[in-house]
């Protein structure tokens, strides 16, 4: 019979002889943030890392030339530990994905060590998660189909599991008039601003029409190009989100092209509502998963706060997978009072204490995938 805590201390051992090596991985992405679809340096330092201890490297996935797939194995159960390295604008690693990047692979390369020909170990390298969401287009084209499990942690200021993530699906709304002077006796123009006002005033009486928790935020982008000139052309950018992709994609953005075809017909203005950012789907955390990575956190000497199916927490292409996987997406604390995107937060994300909690981090989700061998 399979000795599975055996093999847990022996992927300990594994983590923690890797220290040094996630340490340094972390801290050079840390120091080189790169953003999303450009961090060239963080997935050939990812994909090097993999290669020295045997995984094959697949390069430039579903059109990202910065994702990757790295394996070593063929039987068993298929776990995938994903990684984000992409980092924000102004901010650097302010969401700590070099945090995650390294304690995806410190895990992947413990769990295929101590598993050996009894299952298949996967990092796969997920660019653009502030932004495009590669994970979107990976799950479109397959990647995650016939995974076992798809593991990742997230830096936080507590340890946390469960809950979920919105759907959302961000909306930019042109309205389309005709110019003029505005002191013209003759031609009064059409108001695109107006319509645009109205349009952003309609949101808010939309809100309330709906059945499930709907959240709908938006932002003027463009007015016109001066307050003498009737302007021709008013933009704003809308994030549209829900708890359900299914009641995003079919009750609520309807209603908001709805709304705007209706300003457009009553101001005499055309209108586009057009997504410019993809779907990213709400989060399905896989139960199983959850008490197999909540017991593991309790043999290191952790304890993670549960929290309610609905209790939602931002929106992430992480979403995408768990409707293609079984998926965990825990958090892991690496200080307190705390706040993702914001400078303090990227400064923990640098500091020693984050890195030794990536090694914890690291741990907890190989041992949960040797909790999958059979």
């Amino acid at each position: 019979m399979m000795d599975k805590q055996a093999l847990k201390k022996q992927a300990m051992a594994v983590v923690d002889a890797m220290a040094p090596e996630l340490r340094e991985i972390s801290l050079f992405l840390h120091q080189n943030p790169e953003l999303g679809g450009n961090e060239y340096q963080a997935a050939q330092l990812l994909k090097a890392a993999a290669e020295r201890r045997g995984f094959t490297v697949k390069a430039n996935i579903s059109g990202y030339e910065t994702a990757f797939i790295a394996s070593k194995g063929n039987n068993g159960p298929k776990v995938a530990f994903l990684a984000e390295y992409d980092a924000l604008p102004g901010l650097g690693h302010a969401c700590g994905h070099n945090l995650i990047a390294a304690m995806s692979w410190g895990a992947a390369a413990a769990f295929a060590a101590v598993a050996g020909d009894q299952a298949a170990a996967y990092l796969i390298g997920c660019p653009a998660e502030e932004t495009t969401g590669a994970k979107v287009d990976m799950a479109l084209d397959g990647v995650f189909d016939g995974l076992t499990a798809a593991l990742i942690i997230h830096p936080a200021d507590n340890n946390a599991m469960g809950g979920t993530s919105y759907a959302t699906h961000p909306l930019r709304v042109t309205f389309h008039g005709r110019p003029a002077h505005v002191a013209s006796k003759t031609d009064k123009g059409v108001n695109a601003l107006d319509a645009l006002v109205m349009f952003y005033q309609g949101i808010k009486t939309l809100r309330q029409t709906f059945t499930q928790e709907t959240i709908l935020a938006g932002i003027i982008t463009k007015g016109g190009t001066a307050p003498n000139i009737v302007p021709d052309q008013a933009e704003a950018k809308f994030t549209v989100r829900a708890l359900s992709s299914h009641y995003l994609e079919d009750t609520v953005v309807p209603s908001v092209r709805r709304l705007a075809e209706g300003v457009a017909l009553a101001t005499g203005t055309t209108v586009e509502a057009v997504h410019y950012e993809p779907l990213y789907k709400e989060l399905i955390n896989d139960s199983r998963l959850m008490e197999l990575f909540q017991n593991n956190m309790a043999l290191l000497g952790e304890t993670v706060t549960i929290l309610e199916p609905a209790d939602a927490d931002g929106s992430t292409d992480v979403g995408n997978v768990s409707h293609a996987a079984p998926t965990i997406h825990p958090d892991i604390s690496i200080g307190s009072n705390i706040t993702a995107h914001t400078p303090e937060f990227c400064l923990a994300a640098g500091s020693e204490y984050a890195q030794q909690r990536m090694l914890v981090g690291a741990k907890a989700m190989a041992m949960t995938a040797i909790d999958l061998l059979s």
